[in-house]
């Protein structure tokens, strides 16, 4: 029998209170962010919140121009707690977190199912080229071995798997019929269909869409405020790239990481799902690895002795285009999240990597 989802409570009003400067953060943080911003080292981020031991460091927000997935332009915004942004690509990590609580109502197969077998209405692609061998265990570490590139086109160019398959007549037939290249399980591809499938299958399951089961499951009994998915012209949402809510909600599901999938003494997604999430399954690139649509890294700080680099501890992140990220660093307790506005730009990376290591980890003390 399916798990009942959890009972809604009501919006959790309060915020995290202000850390003391004695409680492990340098008091010239937000000075040093202010003068990397002076200097250009960081430029359009929109907003920053940094949560250490449930006690709020820093919280700044700025003037930038934004866009919306699905909608475009929006001009030039004053952000605020209050404003709602893209998350691009972070939305990949919630939607994993999604199917550990729809996998805990028994409302999805474990990752170890065969992934045609929840697609029967595409059955005539199963047993071409080995793909009867995936699994949804493929689909959450993106390690399917099908033909899939949204790395080195932009997202504007018709010609990326993510842009062509949110045209696409169906996009789940296209996400499942791309040629097969690699055994399943052998190397990491960067795959929005990937996150798709297992969107449609949370989907399929609970019998809501991919945005009510979000708020019933996760964003409301967080506490979270006004959240959006976007959607394409199928109706269909835009799974891997769709998700908008706050940059204090953004931190809200990091602190949730940090607890163990608990909060405020509700489990909300269980622990062992968190842990599975967060564990490497295949390497991505010669620093980030992968568990179920989070990357994993190790980050240094610290003062260098000698050749040591400082101290180095796994660090848990979701990153979305444009600069979005959510930074969650278990032994020290820290959660990072930021939104920014460099959407498409080849530099984008750099302003939330300095804002993670000039500002943030430069102020532990």
């Amino acid at each position: 029998m399916s798990a009942s989802p959890m009972p809604v409570p009501a919006r959790e009003e309060k915020w995290f209170p202000f850390a003391s400067e004695s409680e492990g953060f340098a008091a010239d943080i937000a000075q040093r962010l202010d003068k990397a911003i002076a200097e250009k080292r960081i430029w359009n981020i929109h907003g920053l919140v940094v949560l250490q031991n449930e006690r709020l460091v820093i919280e700044r927000y700025f003037e930038g121009r934004d866009r919306a997935r699905g909608i475009g332009d929006l001009g030039t915004v004053q952000f605020s707690p209050e404003t709602i942004h893209d998350l691009r690509s972070c939305s990949k990590s919630i939607v994993a977190l999604l199917y550990g609580i729809a996998l805990q109502q028994g409302q999805v197969p474990a990752p170890e199912a065969s992934l045609f077998s929840m697609f029967p209405e595409y059955n005539d692609l199963a047993d071409k080229d080995g793909r009867s061998r995936l699994t949804i265990h493929h689909a959450l570490s993106m390690t399917m071995g099908t033909d899939w590139d949204e790395s080195s086109l932009p997202y504007s160019d018709p010609r990326n798997s993510e842009t062509a398959m949110d045209n696409a007549p169906d996009r789940y037939r296209y996400i499942l019929e791309r040629p097969v290249l690699d055994s399943p399980g052998a190397h990491w591809t960067y795959c929005g269909g990937a996150t798709a499938l297992l969107a449609r299958m949370i989907s399929k399951g609970s019998g809501k869409s991919l945005h009510d089961f979000a708020r019933a499951n996760l964003f409301d009994p967080l506490g979270m405020g006004p959240t959006e998915w976007a959607t394409g012209p199928d109706g269909e949402p835009f799974a891997a790239s769709g998700a908008r809510m706050s940059v204090r909600d953004l931190s809200r599901i990091g602190m949730m990481m940090l607890r163990g999938g608990e909060i405020l003494g509700r489990r909300i997604v269980p622990s062992e799902w968190i842990l599975r999430c967060t564990t490497p399954t295949v390497s991505a690139d010669e620093l980030r690895r992968y568990g179920y649509q989070w990357f994993l890294l190790d980050v240094a700080f610290g003062k260098p002795k000698g050749w040591a680099v400082g101290r180095l501890e796994r660090m848990w992140m979701a990153q979305g285009e444009g600069g979005q990220r959510l930074f969650v660093i278990p032994a020290l307790q820290l959660v990072i999240a930021l939104t920014s506005g460099n959407y498409g730009a080849d530099d984008q990376w750099i302003p939330p990597t300095r804002v993670l290591r000039e500002v943030v980890l430069a102020s532990v003390k």
